[in-house]
């Protein structure tokens, strides 16, 4: 996972890496949840089921270039299969692509898993 980002963003890009998965993965899990309160078809209720479960990986920030590349294809899935609504999967689509892309950011659980640790070497005396 490391060799995905050269660092995990503090500050600033840190914090708009926060706000996308945020965006995104509550996007996904509000559809998803909106969607299965309705009752649809068990093929339909399994995909939806997935769709928040990469929501959730989302908002965590764990495994985030998986899960963003999982919503990727499920956002272009989506877009084509109701085209009523494209633009909205369109957005959330580029949404997780920039994850992808630009990584987790430092507040999330890659961050803590994979990121750079300290290591302190004490002298002899």
């Amino acid at each position: 996972m490391r060799r995905l980002f050269s660092t995990f963003a503090h500050g600033a890009p840190g914090v708009g890496l926060l706000l996308i998965r945020v965006v995104a993965g509550a996007t996904l899990i509000a559809h998803a949840v909106q969607t299965l309160t309705a009752g649809p078809e068990v093929a339909s209720a399994v995909l939806h089921a997935l769709s928040a479960a990469i929501g959730m990986l989302l908002l965590a920030g764990l495994w985030t270039p998986v899960a963003g590349a999982l919503a990727v294809l499920d956002a272009t899935w989506r877009a084509f299969s109701s085209p009523g609504d494209a633009g909205f999967y369109i957005l959330l689509g580029v949404l997780a692509a920039a994850l992808v892309l630009l990584g987790p950011g430092a507040w999330s659980v890659d961050a803590r898993l994979f990121g750079w640790k300290r290591i302190e070497i004490r002298d002899k005396e």
